[in-house]
C-alpha cells in the first residue's frame, strides 16, 4: 500500500510539472487522507463597506493539513465575488480546487461553508451597481455602519450548517455535481486570491496551532475580521477568559503584558523600515504570537480561575506550575 502511495504521488506530482501553471496554482495533494470536518465558529463582523467574506477552509502542506482561518477581504474590483475553494476525490486521491474571484459563483462541491456559502451559490449578499449589499440574515454587519443592507430571511434555513463534511466525492464526501449553470461559470474570466489573500493563507501556515496534528480539527483561531490581525483576535480570546473566569487576574497581565511587547517590537521594526517589516521580522512577531496564543489556550484550560487562582499550585503540592 506505502509503494503504491508513492507511486501515485510520483505520478500526480509529474502531471502537475508539465501542466500550466495557472492551472494548479494553490493546488495541495493528499494520498489516502480526507481533510478534518469543517470547524464551528461564528462570523466576525465585517470591518467596513465593500468587505466580502472567504470561508475558512483546510489546506495541505508538508506537515499536514492546517486551518486557514475565514476572513474579511476586499475583491481586487467591483462586481467580483469569490468561490470557495474545495477538496474532491479523484483517481485515488484527494485534490484541491482552488477560490477564485468572477462575475459569478461557481461549483466550490457542495460544501457548506456557512455565512452564505450553502453548498451552491451565495445568499449572503449581491452587488448592486457599485456597491455591494450584504443580508443582514446571514452575514454579520453592523448595520448603523454599513448601509447597504437588505434582510431575506428565507435563506437562513439553507445557511445552517448541518454536514459539516469538508471535501467532495469518495466515502464520506459530498456527493454533489457541477450542475449547468456551475459549468458556464467555470468558462467565464476569473481572478486568482489576492497578495493579500495569499499572504493570509501564508501566515495560517506559520501558525502551528492551525494544524489538525495539533488543535485535533478544532482551530483557536477559526475567523479574522480582516487579514493581519492576529492581535486584534487573540485580545478577544483573552477578554473572553477573563469574562468566563477561565483566566486569572495574573494570567491576564502575563499575557497582555507579552502582547504590548510583540506591539512594541512591530513599531520598531516598522519605524526601522521605512513603514514596512521584513520577511524574518515577520517571522519572529509570528513565532511569538505563537507562544502567546499558546498560552492562552493553556491558561484558559488550567485548574485556575478567577475564584480559584492557586487551584493548580494546590494540586501540584503548592508549588506554581510551569509557564
Amino acid at each position: 500500500m506505502r509503494f503504491s502511495n508513492v507511486v501515485r504521488n510520483v505520478v500526480v506530482g509529474a502531471a502537475l510539472a508539465i501542466a500550466p501553471a495557472v492551472s494548479f496554482a494553490g493546488v495541495f495533494i493528499s494520498v489516502g487522507i480526507a481533510p478534518p470536518v469543517l470547524p464551528v465558529y461564528t462570523q466576525p463582523i465585517c470591518p467596513g463597506d465593500g468587505y466580502l467574506w472567504t470561508p475558512g477552509y483546510w489546506a495541505y502542506g508538508p506537515e499536514g493539513y492546517y486551518w486557514v482561518p475565514g476572513v474579511w477581504v476586499r475583491p481586487p474590483s467591483v462586481g467580483l465575488l469569490w468561490t470557495p475553494g474545495y477538496w474532491g476525490w479523484s483517481g485515488g486521491a484527494y485534490l484541491f480546487h482552488a477560490g477564485y474571484w468572477g462575475p459569478h459563483v461557481g461549483f466550490y462541491g457542495g460544501v457548506n461553508y456557512g455565512f452564505g456559502y450553502v453548498g451552491t451559490g451565495f445568499v449572503g449578499g449581491r452587488w448592486e451597481g457599485g456597491h455591494f449589499a450584504y443580508n443582514s440574515a446571514v452575514v454579520n454587519v453592523n448595520r448603523t455602519v454599513i448601509h447597504n443592507v437588505y434582510e431575506d430571511r428565507t435563506v437562513i434555513v439553507h445557511n445552517t450548517v448541518y454536514n459539516r463534511t469538508s471535501f467532495n466525492g469518495g466515502a464520506g464526501g459530498i456527493q454533489a455535481r457541477e450542475n449547468e449553470r456551475e459549468a458556464a461559470y467555470a468558462h467565464e474570466n476569473h481572478f486568482q486570491a489576492t497578495r493579500e489573500q495569499e499572504n493570509h493563507m501564508q501566515m495560517a501556515h506559520a501558525d502551528r496551532s492551525n494544524f489538525a496534528s495539533v488543535n485535533g480539527g478544532r482551530p483557536q483561531n477559526a475567523a479574522f475580521s480582516r487579514p493581519g490581525v492576529r492581535a486584534e483576535n487573540q485580545q478577544d480570546r483573552i477578554a473572553q477568559g477573563v469574562r468566563s473566569g477561565q483566566m486569572t487576574a495574573g494570567e491576564t497581565r502575563n499575557v497582555e503584558n507579552r502582547e504590548a511587547s510583540i506591539n512594541h517590537q512591530v513599531a520598531t521594526d516598522r519605524a526601522a523600515n521605512g513603514g514596512h517589516m521584513t520577511q524574518q521580522e515577520r517571522q519572529q512577531v509570528n513565532q511569538r504570537q505563537n507562544n502567546v496564543s499558546q498560552s492562552i489556550n493553556n491558561d484558559k484550560h488550567n485548574a485556575n480561575t478567577q475564584e480559584h487562582p492557586h487551584a493548580e499550585a494546590h494540586e501540584n503540592g503548592g508549588k506554581e506550575p510551569k509557564r
